[in-house]
């Protein structure tokens, strides 16, 4: 979908039938089930679930034309962020347990973000163009927010006393619940307004798209949140969909996981790779590098809220072997944005990190 030109017609289509799957499965009770209309069902439901989210990201992106950078890769940032906490709520809310899966899909976002996707934009823009540039100051500021936030949520519960590893006790909870806001929160401050220009491309420059009327504006507001309340009631169908398929592939719990957060970062990810194609390498890092924020800073307060609030379990801490991954990844991330300037080879590394993070996820 394009934010430029006429409103397509998926963008209100694919909103409108999810509403209307939604009504339909629960007043008939369906659900996924190993049989052909439970087959059936599921692709039907993956179809709409994945045309309504790429609507709901269109919305975003139409809006950001008119708002301008960086507040436009935030807004789409954030609501990526709402369609992630809805997902993983839904489904650690299931009938079947799952304390790890935010674990799972939080370090899942990051390794698909910081190596599969920056690793693409990279490569694809080094192809294209051999060098291109970026604001070293906006990418360390990322780095510096990511690094502390990946740290305290992921690899700091093995090694707490109050409570036994891999969890942090309530107390703990709730106080780095509070950190990552505070932290996220001042990040955003920086961004948007005191040093909004380490995000900008300056030879892009800042002005906002002005063309989109007023009228398709609110049009673009109504069904962008008509869009995620469609995501968000078609979370439950979803996760039962996924718990199944889990359970008949045997697949590892993390498997999980990476299936929430491939499904909330596709679209994003198409805006980011299309960004480097045309040169932009400092939108994909805003849209890359800003949702691993957002999935850390947003998302684990808000499950952590869900867990405590019903009384379930929350497991943060990484094993062993996603904390030498995670730290690989912080090392060559400030490698490859501490100069300014990528190439090809920045591209393919960070791609084959990304491979490894696959291959452990069912070879662990």
């Amino acid at each position: 979908m394009s934010a430029h030109g006429p409103m397509p017609r998926s963008a209100w289509i694919f909103p409108a039938l999810a509403m209307l799957l939604f009504a339909v499965a629960t007043g008939l009770g369906l659900n996924f089930t190993p049989s052909i209309g439970g087959l059936l069902f599921a692709v039907v439901l993956l179809a709409i679930l994945f045309g309504t989210v790429f609507a709901a990201v269109h919305h975003a992106e139409v809006i950001a034309e008119r708002i301008g950078e960086p507040y436009g890769t935030l807004l789409l940032t954030l609501a990526v962020t709402i369609i992630e906490v809805a997902l993983i709520a839904t489904i650690m809310l299931g009938e079947k347990p799952q304390p790890a899966l935010a674990r799972d899909t939080v370090f899942a976002v990051v390794m698909i973000v910081c190596n599969g996707l920056v690793g693409i934009c990279i490569f694809i823009g080094g192809l294209r163009y051999r060098e291109q540039d970026f604001q070293v100051s906006g990418a360390n500021l990322y780095l510096s927010v990511l690094f502390v936030l990946a740290t305290i949520t992921l690899i700091m519960p093995n090694y707490t006393l109050t409570a036994p590893g891999p969890i942090y006790s309530a107390v703990q909870l709730g106080f780095v619940s509070i950190v990552t806001l505070v932290l996220y929160a001042v990040f955003l401050y920086t961004q948007t307004i005191r040093h909004r220009d380490y995000f900008i491309n300056q030879a892009e420059g800042e002005a906002a798209d002005s063309r989109l009327s007023n009228r398709m504006l609110a049009l673009s507001i109504a069904l962008l949140l008509v869009s995620l309340l469609a995501v968000v009631l078609l979370a439950k169908k979803f996760s039962a969909t996924v718990d199944t398929v889990t359970a008949m592939i045997g697949a590892p719990p993390a498997f999980a996981g990476v299936i929430v957060a491939l499904l909330i970062l596709l679209p994003e990810s198409v805006a980011a790779v299309g960004a480097a194609r045309k040169n932009d390498l400092q939108k994909s890092i805003n849209l890359a590098l800003g949702s691993s924020l957002a999935t850390i800073g947003l998302t684990v307060p808000a499950v952590a809220v869900v867990a405590y609030t019903l009384d379930k379990q929350l497991v943060l801490g990484l094993n062993a072997p996603e904390m030498v991954l995670l730290v690989l990844t912080f090392v060559i991330s400030m490698l490859t944005f501490g100069t300014g300037r990528t190439n090809i080879l920045f591209g393919l590394v960070h791609m084959l990190v990304f491979a490894v993070f696959l291959f452990m996820v069912f070879v662990p």
